[in-house]
């Protein structure tokens, strides 16, 4: 399988977006000659033979959901690289209050943060859980924590509501992030068994099917 670097730019730099946060990958600065001015603001770690690269941040909205899990595992495989950054976001209804629904959350993020670093050890996991208006808090965390791409779980439309032409909540929170963040949005959706797979969604690409 490809990098997940040159999978990414497959999928952003032939449609022209660039993105805006100093921790994208497609910059490596390396050698003696890079200058302190050019590593300022950048997060870095060293590599072999004194090459230096730049970390890259990956978010995923994670819920009690398969699909937000199915996401946050294709994230993980086909994003990340080592020395990386995974967020996993969990967000919390502001109508939610009391000891147990946050203690629920906290295990939740706690839990997929495990088992994301059990599965790839060489990729930093960090995991939030913040309560607040699900499309403002994501849109503050991207801006705030510098992330480089976004990673959100679909789920199968509902054939009644395409029949009425309408959208899930679902469906409207992922198209919204993905046409308006300024970093790269994907949304995911796994293929169910019969066809394997799954379909990727970007402000250039509309349930992209992509076999791995």
């Amino acid at each position: 399988m490809p990098s997940s670097d040159s999978f990414l730019r497959q999928l952003s730099s032939k449609q022209g977006w660039k993105s805006t946060s100093k921790r994208w990958v497609g910059v490596v600065v390396g050698g003696v000659g890079a200058s302190l001015k050019q590593m300022e603001g950048l997060n870095m770690y060293g590599g072999e033979n004194g090459i230096f690269v730049m970390k890259k941040r990956v978010m995923v909205v994670v819920d009690q959901s398969s699909h937000s899990k199915h996401a946050m595992m294709w994230a993980l495989t086909h994003v990340t690289n080592k020395g990386d950054i995974l967020t996993l976001l969990h967000i919390v209804p502001p109508s939610c209050k009391g000891s147990e629904n946050s203690s629920s959350s906290s295990y939740l993020a706690t839990t997929l943060g495990s088992l994301c670093k059990a599965c790839k050890p060489e990729v930093e996991v960090e995991a939030l859980v913040i309560q607040g208006p699900k499309m403002a808090t994501v849109m503050s965390q991207v801006k705030k924590l510098e992330v480089s791409v976004l990673v959100l779980g679909q789920k199968k439309p509902s054939p009644f509501l395409n029949c009425l032409c309408l959208k899930s909540s679902t469906e409207e929170f992922v198209e919204q992030c993905i046409n308006s963040l300024e970093c790269l949005t994907i949304g995911v959706r796994k293929q169910s068994n019969g066809v394997g797979g799954y379909l990727i969604s970007t402000r250039w690409h509309k349930n992209f099917w992509l076999l791995a």
